[in-house]
């Protein structure tokens, strides 16, 4: 099996762990299930995690008794019980009677612990519904059913803890995106839900205001948690935010951890997935100690992708942990951040069995160069994009982006910034052609065409068979690495996140190698993915160039002349 678990184990760091275990455990039930209602029981693993995610400071030290940690996140596969577990943290993270700050030291040097007083705790997932089904919805039912439900006072939008005279004295909320409603709160403690799911703009925001939120009120010590299964890569989650500071601590780059992280995944031996006793090989890995939690449970896993429409890859994101590209995803965004080859460290070299990454940091594209452009995008309710690619190192870059806000319903592309855009890229640099789908964009399309006769033409994305093939050319550009980004570049995050957006369509076509060919279509309605189509279709015009043999154009010198 493969772990992370970030930082290592340092016995120095004494915790709270055993007496809030022993609290869970006597206070606690499980959830809806086949074992609801229930005492709880952790099993090894969790009684672990919660051992490393209470550790505080040891008497003596200048921060003795505060938590070690701001963040706690847990990566584990599908099917693990990580709701159940995180609604048990809650619980106690609400609970007037648990031990979940420390209250000073015993004799033996161990924490005392106490209860968060007047604690407010918001649980946030990617939707309402989404929160009220998931952890949310676990805690509302042991607060209801458990052994102390006579001390709060729940409904499906607030989860009240009740004070010896029956007022309130702390509370839960259920939240989705929504960073305004959240920006005044006294948080204590706060829950992710599947943050791999959270990749739109508008769910950062309310990340980054809950965030902000956990220093109001420094002596409660607040924290958040997080419960995962592994993402899809480039997608910009949260999750994947989580991760990349997990591994930047395994590498040393973060002194003094402020989280504890810990996945388990699939290890590497379990490659060949070909047959059912290979899956249930690596369904076991995955899972650890825990071990099955009813007879047949990892054969039954094991047999979904015998279904002719199974997505492999998804099954083995969710089932093996593994942070994979979905057969409806169009890029390989694991590669699309890879280091390319030149830019990788010194004596580091590209896996073996892999190809090449595709990321150029350091590199850019120069003012004169001699560049293509893609535009593509809807006038209304969308996004509309601009990327440009230099013809003879291939590097792109997403010149001019336009987006709808998330809270604006009518709402159109400012025509005027995207014509300023595209004559600021016809000043800056030797364009060659720029192919435009006009579909929204025609009357304006048109007017550049009157301007720029020559740079500006028309590319129907519409025209699936004509799309299919350019698509494959630009894929067989990243095979061979001739078309590359800049990481660095201002809009660097948001063109991949569009990248990572842009959806897989197999059409009934094949290729010369009976293969599928396939367009680019939404994963889901609130995903935009223009600038990969304006990526695709400048990454087109740069290869018609080299096919041509194109030179940049010669500017015409102006003549003064003399007048008599």
């Amino acid at each position: 099996m493969t772990v992370l678990i970030v930082p290592p184990l340092d016995l120095s760091f004494p915790t709270l762990g055993p007496e809030l275990a022993d609290f869970i455990e006597d206070r606690c039930i499980f959830g809806p299930g086949s074992i609801a209602g229930e005492p709880a029981k952790l099993d090894a693993e969790k009684r672990a995690a919660l051992y490393r995610l209470y550790e505080v400071y040891p008497k003596g030290h200048r921060l003795a008794g505060r938590r070690r940690f701001q963040r706690g996140a847990l990566e584990w596969r599908k099917g693990m019980a990580k709701t159940e577990f995180a609604a048990w943290v809650t619980f106690a993270e609400l609970h007037p009677e648990a031990p979940v700050r420390a209250d000073g030291f015993n004799s033996q040097g161990d924490p005392v612990g106490r209860p968060v007083s007047f604690p407010f705790i918001p649980m946030m997932a990617v939707s309402q519904e989404q929160v009220s089904d998931l952890a949310y919805g676990v805690l509302k039912y042991i607060v209801e059913n458990g052994p102390d439900n006579g001390i709060f006072d729940s409904s499906l939008e607030r989860i009240i803890r009740l004070s010896s005279r029956g007022i309130e004295d702390g509370k839960v909320v259920p939240v989705a995106n929504s960073p305004g409603g959240r920006d005044g709160a006294l948080t204590t403690f706060q829950h992710f839900d599947e943050p791999h799911r959270l990749i739109l703009p508008r769910a950062k925001e309310a990340h980054e205001t809950m965030t902000a939120n956990l220093t109001k009120r420094p002596l409660d010590d607040p924290w958040s948690f997080y419960t995962s299964t592994a993402g899809q890569p480039g997608q910009g989650s949260i999750q994947e935010g989580v991760r990349r500071e997990a591994e930047k601590i395994e590498a040393g780059e973060i002194e003094d951890p402020a989280m504890f992280f810990f996945a388990r995944w699939a290890g590497d031996e379990h490659k060949d997935l070909e047959t059912i006793e290979q899956r249930i090989a690596a369904i076991s890995d995955a899972t650890g100690p825990a071990g099955e939690y009813g007879p047949g449970q990892f054969e039954s896993i094991a047999k979904q992708w015998d279904r002719p429409d199974a997505d492999a890859a998804y099954l083995e994101r969710v089932w093996l942990n593994r942070w994979r590209k979905s057969n409806s995803q169009a890029f390989d965004m694991v590669r699309w951040n890879r280091l390319a080859p030149e830019y990788l460290p010194e004596g580091d070299q590209t896996p073996e069995g892999q190809r090449p990454g595709l990321a150029r940091p350091g590199q850019k594209i120069p003012a004169g160069a001699f560049v293509t452009g893609g535009f593509d995008g809807a006038r209304f309710r969308d996004a509309t994009a601009l990327v440009i690619t230099e013809v003879s190192t291939g590097l792109q870059e997403l010149v001019g982006l336009w987006e709808r806000p998330d809270d604006v319903e009518d709402w159109e592309v400012p025509e005027d910034e995207v014509t300023q855009t595209l004559e600021w890229v016809m000043k800056t640099y030797s364009v060659w052609k720029i192919y435009c789908d006009p579909p929204h964009w025609t009357e304006t399309i048109g007017s550049w065409a009157l301007r720029w006769p020559d740079q500006i033409e028309e590319f129907f994305t519409q025209q699936y068979g004509r799309m299919a093939y350019t698509i494959r050319e630009y894929v067989e550009a990243m095979d061979t690495g001739s078309i590359g980004w800049n990481p660095k570049h201002v809009n660097a995050a948001e063109f991949a996140r569009h990248m990572g957006n842009a959806g897989r369509k197999d059409l009934r076509i094949r290729d010369d190698e009976d293969k599928p060919l396939w367009v680019m279509q939404k994963q889901s309605m609130e995903l935009k993915f223009d600038a990969a189509m304006a990526a695709t279709l400048a990454g087109k015009a740069c290869l018609d160039a080299r096919k041509t043999g194109a030179k940049p154009r010669t500017r015409r010198r102006s003549v003064i002349r003399r007048l008599a």
